[in-house]
């Protein structure tokens, strides 16, 4: 089943997916065309239920590679708990420098964090977010070490930050919130 909306802004919006008409709720993705800035074409944008940009997993990976802190979400004690981290890509995988006795590495050991990156104007009310869900290893492999010790990330944190951990992506998501206009 397809719908056409007209917005506010001048574009049309094409609901793509199953709904549910009785109640009004929409499950599903949104696509809506718009121009390139780069070539002038015509090009898909995919908005999810809410209305933000859906951003596809290149993308994603593109924007996680040029930012440098983040947030690993793990679980400590039975509860969430959320760490701010500077961090790099090796390849797909996320790499994180912390402690060896450090709260975030016994936590981190064969389990599934989350994490995420972001970035916000509060005055244009914009902004866009990446998540990652994936595995979180401790690196214990001396080979392993020494190449990830070579990658460019170096800890802001005072100490000695010797202890890997490597998250391996198993799902990622990222979105944009833009005012209409």
């Amino acid at each position: 089943m397809s719908l056409s909306i007209r917005t506010a802004a001048p574009i049309t919006v094409t609901v793509i997916g199953p709904q549910r008409p009785a109640l009004g709720i929409y499950h599903g993705t949104f696509a809506s065309n718009r121009r390139s800035e780069r070539s002038g074409k015509l090009e898909s944008v995919k908005l999810d239920s809410a209305g933000l940009q859906v951003f596809s997993h290149e993308k994603c990976m593109h924007l996680l590679a040029s930012c440098p802190i983040g947030r690993i979400v793990f679980t400590d004690r039975a509860l969430p708990s959320v760490q701010p981290v500077n961090f790099c890509l090796d390849g797909n995988d996320i790499v994180i420098r912390t402690t060896v006795g450090s709260k975030l590495a016994s936590a981190t050991r064969r389990t599934i964090v989350a994490f995420e990156i972001d970035d916000f104007d509060p005055e244009e009310r914009t902004g866009w977010s990446v998540t990652v869900v994936g595995y979180a290893r401790a690196v214990d492999d001396p080979r392993e070490m020494a190449r990830l010790a070579e990658l460019p990330l170096t800890p802001w944190a005072l100490g000695s930050r010797d202890h890997f951990i490597v998250i391996t992506a198993k799902h990622v998501s990222g979105q944009r919130l833009q005012q209409p206009g």
